[in-house]
């Protein structure tokens, strides 16, 4: 089977202009439709916004493979186009795609096309053919480019498989991405175009969506000098022990595949020890600093807890708007027979929020035996249970909950390794009886030892917050807008997130007013960039200009990642304009003492916020402020 085979001459289009990623997509699902691929095009579109989620497809190099393998597909087929002047797809390498191919591949049928489109992949690697194909003025030139390039790999590769064996290192490589289908092959390229530029030999198993291809054997593992994992999922890891082995992902396989190889034979790789237990683990970040791992470990319970956090904080809100303050102000919020039905089932969902959080950075840390020691200890965090009250005495709330998912998750790993000597017949108990049993006793005593410390900690620093006075009040609400501003779903923005939902826990005015001050600095972005884009036209692209409306509607919902791509065309001026709006929109919101007792929602959770007038004002006035300074700051397009 040929590339050719699978893309038709309907199903490349030239010379497209589309607005953004999103209208790339819809180019390319429907060349597919068209072409007769699809059964279901709604579907189809939903597995390739799925895999985008995942990451962004664009490999770099001005190349963008977006692709999905679902049921929604009747044969596998390939669509191209061309975008001369580029679009933003998020690319690896910041800069625009120009020429994109989108490939369906149908589930449960036969993966003869996988190898097709992999050869298509690595060609994609020369450069000078993904010009030519920009370059094309029709699509039979697009197809006859196709056609006489794979001719020369195909000969290219008959070659090197006739040739013997360079003298020198020899190493071994993996690759695997979570489709397997684009990066997967083009890591695998990558590496060994890099291998013989170096004068090395190299063998890549590829972890495709059709299933391993070149296997590693356990010969080839024993004589090769080291390994270069590059992969985006787990792979199996225990045939390596006592191997020299680099670790990294795809993209960096792609974008730097000579520095990957040039470590694996200048002996300054480390040696790999397995650990017992699961043969598989996370292989696609070498050499991670302890912070970036702990934030990793932070956000897996963070991203698992916010579901509870959201649904149940929005339900707890509404039963305080449905509610009669007259009647029992004590009970605000249950007075009313319909108030307490909605009050009960957001506190229940709250209530999970402390062990959820614990339980999945445990999880992150030590994989499935660390959830229900993590379960446990921020269980043991939101009752307050201590030595002398076991039933709960002192809550430590939301930082309690962080030290219990940590000692957890680190608790299970110490467990793993003072059992890993034990018999083989007992490997099955481990995880059903040694790890929960004396995970949850020693958890136990952690969290009785740390509650009153802790909680003393949670005191003090609400204590501060109650007390402060007007001028630090405002100081307090500027500095946590602009963090929301900062990084718009980065580390600072999650830390100020992070921040509003403990003090959002603690169920006090004080904690209120700064969930208000950080959504309301979340908003600000979005909606100074969609202002911009209409008052200081020639600031900004005419792509920039049509999607800038967007981000009304989104600044409104509390999504501050629609500023991102504005962001990341002109960082040092439109960052520094949205810190400022926000930041002023934060500090407005405290002075007028707004509260908010829901987590999120936006404009939709307005009729729960106290002052919501003065609200408004303050997101108007942040938000005109944000534009104001972007209209100052960024320098017109044709400058």
């Amino acid at each position: 089977m040929k590339i050719t085979d699978l893309l038709k001459k309907d199903g490349v289009s030239l010379n497209q202009s589309p607005a953004d990623q999103n209208a790339a997509i819809d180019i390319m699902v429907a060349l597919h439709d068209k072409v007769g691929n699809l059964s279901d095009k709604a579907e189809f579109k939903k597995a390739i916004e799925a895999r985008e989620a995942k990451g962004s497809t664009a490999v770099g190099m001005g190349i963008a493979v977006p692709h999905a393998k679902t049921a929604a597909v009747k044969q596998p087929g390939l669509v191209a186009i061309t975008v001369p002047s580029g679009v933003d797809y998020k690319s690896l390498d910041g800069q625009p795609s120009k020429l994109l191919f989108m490939i369906a591949a149908p589930d449960g049928a036969a993966d003869t096309h996988l190898e097709v489109l992999s050869k298509l992949m690595t060609m994609l690697m020369d450069q000078s053919f993904s010009q030519s194909l920009i370059n094309a003025k029709s699509a039979d030139e697009f197809l006859k480019l196709i056609d006489d390039q794979e001719a020369a790999k195909d000969g290219k590769d008959a070659s090197k498989a006739s040739a013997a064996p360079a003298a020198g290192s020899y190493i071994l490589g993996v690759t695997a991405c979570p489709t397997g289908i684009a990066h997967t092959y083009m890591a695998a390229e990558a590496l060994e175009q890099a291998a013989a530029a170096q004068g090395v030999t190299i063998k890549v198993e590829t972890d495709g969506s059709g299933g391993a291809k070149n296997v590693l054997t356990a010969d080839e593992i024993r004589k090769a000098d080291a390994i270069i994992i590059a992969a985006d999922k787990n792979v199996e890891m225990a045939r390596f022990e006592g191997k020299k082995l680099v670790k990294a992902s795809t993209a960096d396989a792609i974008h730097g595949s000579a520095d990957l190889v040039k470590k694996a034979t200048d002996g300054s790789a480390p040696v790999y020890h397995h650990q017992g237990g699961a043969s598989t683990e996370d292989t696609y970040v070498d050499n991670e600093s302890a912070g970036r791992k702990a934030y990793k470990h932070l956000m897996n319970g963070v991203s698992h807890m916010l579901p509870f956090v959201i649904g149940g904080g929005i339900l707890i809100a509404i039963a305080f708007l449905l509610d009669d303050y007259s009647i029992d102000p004590s009970n605000f919020g249950s007075n009313t027979p319909v108030a307490a039905w909605f009050k009960s089932i957001g506190g229940t969902a709250f209530g999970f929020m402390l062990p959820i959080l614990a339980g999945f950075i445990a999880q992150s840390i030590a994989d499935r035996p660390g959830l229900a020691v993590g379960f446990v200890g921020g269980a043991l965090a939101a009752s307050g249970a201590t030595f002398a009250n076991p039933g709960g005495d002192i809550p430590s709330a939301f930082l309690g909950a962080l030290v219990a998912g940590f000692a957890a998750g680190y608790l299970v790993n110490g467990l793993k390794k003072l059992t890993s000597g034990l018999p083989a017949a007992l490997e099955g108990i481990k995880p059903v009886l040694i790890y929960p049993l004396c995970g949850i006793l020693v958890i136990g005593i952690v969290m009785c030892a740390i509650n009153p410390i802790v909680g003393a900690l949670n005191n003090w620093i609400y204590g501060i917050l109650e007390g402060m006075g007007t001028g630090s009040t405002l100081i307090l609400g500027a500095l946590l807008g602009a963090m929301m501003a900062t990084d718009m779903g980065g580390p600072l923005n999650k830390a100020a997130y992070a921040f509003g939902l403990a003090s959002l826990a603690a169920q006090n005015e004080t904690g209120f007013m700064i969930m208000a001050a950080i959504m309301v600095g979340g908003m600000v972005p979005p909606i100074a960039i969609a202002l911009a884009t209409i008052v200081f036209k020639n600031k900004f692209t005419a792509a920039e200009r049509k999607s800038g409306p967007v981000n009304f509607i989104m600044g409104l919902s509390f999504i501050t990642e629609g500023a991102i791509p504005y962001a990341a065309a002109d960082p040092i001026h439109v960052i520094p304009s949205l810190m400022v709006g926000s930041a002023v929109a934060g500090a407005l919101s405290m002075l007028f003492k707004c509260s908010l007792r829901a987590p999120h929602g936006g404009i939709f959770v307005f009729p729960v916020v106290g002052n919501v007038g003065m609200y408004l004002v303050a997101l108007l006035v942040g938000s005109v402020v944000g534009c104001a300074m972007l209209g100052i700051l960024k320098k017109n397009v044709e400058q």
